[in-house]
């Protein structure tokens, strides 16, 4: 099989995995939660995409790897990264704009992963470029559309008032 053949098999399989994971284990246990409680990990699992700046880093990557696609997926992840983390501060402290926070963090880390993947499709970007970021596409970005898609969904079935405002009482 060749290599593009094996890359998108393994892709689809990264999605697969994290699709069953989501449905027998990760939607059964965040439902029963609470909607700032149920959003952390998943917050916690996107504050840790600060890993995308290898995507800059030669010799982690070939240096045949598109700045066209490196340089955005690379800073597009910390941004995404950042914004988890605020967003996250946001929960924890229970803060007004916790919500539109999350918002503004999963639309932007949503937007990260389609443009990422648009760029390596306009760029050509051969599954050998990735070097020892080939686990990225492959495992990392499944679990993190399928999180996006979770986040999505709690924050559209929520209730607004399930984030209240207070200046005491952490969990």
């Amino acid at each position: 099989m060749d290599p593009g053949s094996l890359f998108y098999l393994s892709v689809i399989l990264g999605f697969v995995g994290f699709g069953l994971i989501t449905r027998w284990y990760l939607m059964p246990a965040l439902s029963a939660l609470p909607l700032e409680r149920s959003l952390r990990p998943l917050l916690l699992l996107h504050s840790f995409r600060f890993i995308g700046l290898a995507f800059a880093v030669p010799g982690v990557v070939s240096p045949d790897l598109p700045s066209s696609f490196a340089n955005p997926a690379a800073y597009g992840d910390l941004l995404a990264a950042l914004l988890a983390l605020v967003s996250l501060a946001a929960l924890r402290f229970r803060w007004a704009l916790a919500l539109p926070l999350v918002w503004l963090f999963n639309l932007e880390g949503t937007l990260d992963l389609l443009y990422a993947f648009f760029q390596g499709f306009r760029s050509q970007v051969h599954p050998g470029y990735f070097g020892a970021m080939y686990f990225v596409p492959t495992v990392v970005v499944p679990a993190l559309i399928t999180t996006h898609v979770i986040i999505f969904r709690l924050l559209l079935q929520s209730k607004k008032s399930e984030i209240i405002r207070t200046s005491s009482g952490h969990q």
